[in-house]
C-alpha cells in the first residue's frame, strides 16, 4: 500500500494508554502501532477498541493518528484512590496508562473514604471535553495495607483470585486421603524410597524422584523414577473445578502469597506428595544409558509414599559432604542422592553433546517482614540439587512429548522456535561491532549460540553479550503443532510435571492417560478466549512465515484448531502471571526505594534505550532509570548495532555491563519507577575531555563511562580509540584552567544538549 493510500485507510485496533498523556492503536493486522496524541486521547480510554485513521508520518516514518470510530468500550474495572477535591469526588487510576481521573458522584462512593484504594465500574465513557464518570463499586483497603499491591495486580489484570461456588463445593465433597479402592489399576511403589526435593518455602509438591543403577543394554546406566502428582484423577475434565483450573491456566506467585490453579484442598493436600502419606501419581519410567540418553521409558498409573521432604539447601549440603549432619540425619537416603548426582551429571553431558543453551542468570527472591515490607533481597543461587531435579524433569518431558507423538494423538507442546531474522540481524550486527569472531548463520543452532557463549566468558563483556544473546530468543509458547524448542535443543517437548500449578500439564496427562488406555482424549467446550489470548494470536499471526509461491495453506482440522485456542489461552495467561507477578514485585521494590532517597550505590547498566540507561543496583538488586536528560549537557547517539548511548562531545559511551555509581533521585510508586542519577566524578569528566581535544586514548577506567569508582572495561583496538574526539594535537592546558574551560563550555550547551537529548527519544518509549 502506497503512503496516499495508507493515510485514508482506517484501521482497527485496541488503545493502549501512555503514562504522559499520549496513546497507541496496536492494531489487528500487527503492523506499527499508530501514535494518538494526547488531544486525540481526550475521548478514548486504555484498552478501548477503536478505528483510526492515519494522518501524517514522523521524521522516522512512524505513524501518527486520529481516532475516527470508538468501536468498543472496555468493561475492565478501573482502580484507583479515592480523592476529594474542592467538594468533587474522584478516584486517580492506579494504572497511569488511564489518562484521566474518574468523577464519581456523590451517591455512587459507598461506604469508601478519602484516600482508600477502590475498584470504580464506569458508568459514562470520557468525551472530548468532559472526564469518565463511575462508581465505587469494591473497596480494597488502605494504601498501606499490607498485601494492598497484590489486591490492585489481580484486578488490574484480571486474575481470577475467587474459585466459583460450584468448585468449592465439589472440592469439599473429596476425600481427605487416598483410599483403598484407589488402588485398583495402579503399580504399587510404596515401598520404593520416592523423595521430593523442593524450596524451603514450597507448599506444593508436584513431583518425586527416585533413582538407581541399571544395566541399559550392554552397558552400564540407571533407572530413573519421575513420579508427579495425578491431578487428572481428581479434577474431572469439564467439571467445576476443571473450568475454574482452566480459566486460571496457572498458579500465580507474589511475594508471601500464592493465588493457585487449584482449591487447597488439592493443591496443599489431596494431590501434593507430601511425606509420610500416600498419594496417587502418575510416573514416567525411564532407563538412562552412561551417556545420558533415554533408552527406553513407560508411563503407568500408581500409588506412591513420599519417604522425605528433602530441600535443595540439604541436598546440597550432602552431595557435597557425604559425612556430614545433614547426611547423618538422612543416613538410609543418601545412597539414593548419591544415584541421582550421578545420573544428573550423565544428563548434564547429553545436554552438552546437543549444544543446548545453557546462560546462567542470577534470580532474585524478596524476602518480606509480617507486614509485608521488604526486609532484603537476595539473589537466588541455583546449586546442584536445582540442576539434579531440573534435568530430571527435562527428561520426563521429553519422554512425555515423544509418547504423544508416538501415540498420534493431538496434545499440547511447549515449543521454542529460534530467533527471528530481524533479531538475528541485530544480534549479527552487535557480535560484528563488539568485535566477536563468532556469528550466527541465516539457520542458526543452539550450538552456535553456546559456542559464542563459552568463546567470551572470559571477556570484560561477557555479562553484556550473554544478555544480548537472551534477548534475541522468542518467548515459549503451547501449541499443538510441535516444531521443536531451540533453546534445550530438543525435537519435541512439552510440560507434564507441574500439574497442580500449570493448566497444560494436566491436559497431558489427561492425553497419556487416553493413549494407555487406547482412547481419544476430547477438550471440553472451553470458555470464550480473553483479551490476553486475542492479543498473543495477532502476535503470532504477524510472525507466521510467508507462504512460497503457489503454496496453499492448509486449514487446520477442528481438533487441532480447539487445541491451538487452549494452548495459546494457557500461554497468553502465563504471561498474565508473570506480568502481574511483576507488577507486585515493582511496588514493593518502589516502597523499598522510597526509604533511601538521596543515597549513593554502585550498579551495572542492564539495559541501553535511546532515552536512558536502566541501571541495576549491585547489593539491592533493584532496576531504575537513568534519564537522557541525566547524563550531562550534551548530545547522546543511541547505538543499536553496540547497544550503547555515546556522547559526541566527550566520546563517553555507555553500554551492556557498564559500571557506574547513582543516586536514588525520585520514586514514583504509582507508575513503578525508580529514577537515577547519575553520580560522576568532574575530574574524570575534565580528564577525558582534555584527552579528547589532545587526541589521546582514554585509560581503561575511562571507557565504561562516568560512573565515580567504577570499573570499566578496556575498549580493544578494533573498535578504535576509546573516546573518539578530534585529532588536532591541542597544546595541552593546566588542569584548573581545563575544568574552567569544560564548565563554560557546558553552561553554554547544557540547554539546547537537553533539549537535544529529550528529543532523541522514541515516541513510543514503553517500559
Amino acid at each position: 500500500m502506497n503512503e496516499k493510500n495508507s493515510l485514508l485507510a482506517e484501521y482497527e485496533g485496541v488503545v493502549s494508554g501512555h503514562r504522559d498523556g499520549h496513546g497507541f492503536v496496536v492494531r489487528d493486522d500487527g503492523q506499527p502501532d499508530i501514535y494518538l496524541p494526547s488531544n486525540e486521547m481526550r475521548a478514548v480510554l486504555h484498552k478501548d477498541r477503536v478505528k483510526a485513521r492515519i494522518v501524517r508520518l514522523d521524521r522516522k516514518g512512524r505513524p501518527e493518528g486520529r481516532v475516527t470510530e470508538i468501536v468498543e468500550r472496555s468493561d475492565s474495572p478501573i482502580i484507583g484512590r479515592l480523592l476529594q477535591e474542592s467538594g468533587v469526588w474522584l478516584v486517580a487510576p492506579e494504572d497511569k496508562r488511564y489518562g484521566q481521573d474518574v468523577l464519581i458522584p456523590k451517591g455512587a462512593t459507598g461506604s469508601a473514604k478519602p484516600g482508600q484504594v477502590v475498584v470504580v465500574q464506569l458508568t459514562e465513557p470520557p468525551a472530548l471535553y468532559g472526564q469518565p464518570v463511575g462508581r465505587v463499586k469494591e473497596v480494597l483497603g488502605e494504601i498501606d495495607d499490607p498485601g494492598m499491591e497484590i489486591e490492585i495486580a489481580v484486578r488490574k489484570y484480571g486474575v481470577p483470585h475467587e474459585f466459583s461456588d460450584a468448585a468449592m463445593a465439589q472440592a469439599r465433597a473429596l476425600p481427605d486421603h487416598v483410599r483403598a479402592a484407589d488402588h485398583k489399576g495402579r503399580v504399587d511403589l510404596r515401598d520404593v524410597p520416592l523423595v521430593t526435593i523442593d524450596g524451603e518455602d514450597a507448599r506444593d509438591f508436584d513431583d518425586a524422584v527416585y533413582c538407581e543403577p541399571a544395566k541399559v543394554g550392554k552397558g552400564k546406566g540407571w533407572r530413573l523414577l519421575v513420579a508427579i502428582a495425578d491431578v487428572s484423577n481428581y479434577v474431572q475434565t469439564g467439571s467445576a473445578i476443571d473450568v475454574d483450573a482452566y480459566d486460571r491456566a496457572t498458579s500465580v506467585y507474589f511475594p508471601r502469597r500464592v493465588i493457585p490453579m487449584l482449591p487447597e484442598k488439592l493443591s496443599n493436600g489431596l494431590c501434593s506428595l507430601n511425606p509420610g502419606v500416600e498419594r496417587l501419581c502418575m510416573v514416567c519410567d525411564m532407563l538412562v544409558n552412561a551417556k545420558g540418553e533415554v533408552h527406553a521409558y513407560q508411563f503407568y498409573p500408581a500409588v506412591m509414599f513420599s519417604h522425605a521432604r528433602f530441600t535443595y539447601t540439604e541436598v546440597a549440603a550432602i552431595l557435597q559432604n557425604t559425612r556430614g549432619p545433614e547426611a547423618s540425619q538422612r543416613k538410609a537416603l543418601v545412597p539414593y542422592l548419591l544415584n541421582l548426582h550421578d545420573v544428573y551429571r550423565a544428563l548434564l553431558a547429553a545436554r552438552g553433546e546437543r549444544g543446548a543453551v545453557d546462560f546462567e542468570t542470577t534470580e532474585t527472591q524478596i524476602v518480606c517482614d509480617e507486614s509485608g515490607r521488604i526486609e532484603k533481597i537476595i539473589p537466588r543461587t541455583r546449586n546442584d540439587a536445582h540442576k539434579v531435579i531440573e534435568e530430571a524433569m527435562l527428561a520426563a518431558n521429553v519422554c512425555s512429548a515423544d509418547f504423544i507423538s508416538e501415540g498420534k494423538h493431538t496434545g499440547l507442546f511447549r515449543v521454542h522456535e529460534g530467533p527471528t531474522p530481524e533479531k538475528q540481524e541485530i544480534l549479527r550486527n552487535y557480535l560484528k561491532a563488539m568485535g566477536v569472531s563468532q556469528t550466527i548463520g541465516d539457520n542458526p543452532k543452539p550450538a552456535d549460540f553456546q559456542k559464542i557463549a563459552a568463546a567470551t566468558k572470559d571477556r570484560p563483556e561477557s555479562q553484556q553479550i550473554h544478555t544480548m544473546l537472551l534477548r534475541s530468543m522468542q518467548q515459549a509458547i503451547y501449541t499443538p503443532v510441535n516444531s521443536g524448542h531451540f533453546g534445550l535443543a530438543f525435537e519435541a517437548y512439552t510440560h507434564f510435571t507441574s500439574p497442580i500449578r500449570r493448566y497444560p500439564d494436566l491436559l497431558v496427562h489427561r492425553v497419556i492417560k487416553a493413549i494407555l488406555a487406547r482412547k481419544r482424549y476430547e477438550l471440553p467446550a472451553l470458555p470464550t478466549p480473553g483479551e490476553a489470548h486475542a492479543k498473543l494470536s495477532k502476535r503470532l499471526a504477524s510472525r507466521a512465515k510467508p507462504l512460497a509461491v503457489g503454496e496453499v495453506a492448509k486449514k487446520p482440522s477442528l481438533d487441532t484448531m480447539a487445541w491451538q485456542a487452549a494452548g495459546l489461552h494457557c500461554s497468553a495467561n502465563e504471561r498474565r502471571a508473570d506480568e502481574a507477578s511483576r507488577d507486585v514485585e515493582a511496588w514493593l521494590k518502589c516502597k523499598y526505594m522510597r526509604e533511601h532517597l538521596g543515597e549513593e550505590f554502585s550498579g551495572v547498566v542492564s539495559s541501553v534505550t535511546s532515552f536512558g540507561l536502566f541501571v541495576t543496583l549491585d547489593a539491592m538488586y533493584v532496576e531504575g532509570l537513568v534519564h537522557i536528560t541525566e547524563l550531562g549537557g550534551e548530545y547522546f547517539r543511541f547505538d543499536e548495532a553496540r547497544q550503547e548511548l555515546r556522547g559526541e562531545r566527550t566520546g563517553i559511551r555507555y553500554a551492556l555491563g557498564t559500571r557506574v555509581q547513582v543516586q536514588v533521585s525520585r520514586v514514583d510508586l504509582d507508575g513503578r519507577r525508580i529514577d537515577f542519577r547519575l553520580v560522576s566524578g568532574d575530574d574524570d569528566l575534565v580528564l577525558r575531555a582534555m584527552r579528547d581535544k589532545t587526541g589521546q586514548a582514554a585509560p581503561a577506567e575511562g571507557v565504561a563511562g562516568a560512573g565515580r569508582g567504577g570499573k570499566a572495561h578496556r575498549g580493544r583496538a578494533s573498535e578504535g580509540a576509546v573516546v573518539a574526539g578530534r585529532q588536532d594535537r591541542a597544546p595541552r592546558a593546566p588542569v584548573a584552567e581545563a575544568k574552567t574551560a569544560v564548565k563554560k563550555a557546558a553552561s553554554k550547551k547544557s540547554d539546547r544538549g537537553a533539549a537535544r537529548s529529550t528529543a532523541n527519544q522514541p515516541r513510543k518509549s514503553r517500559r
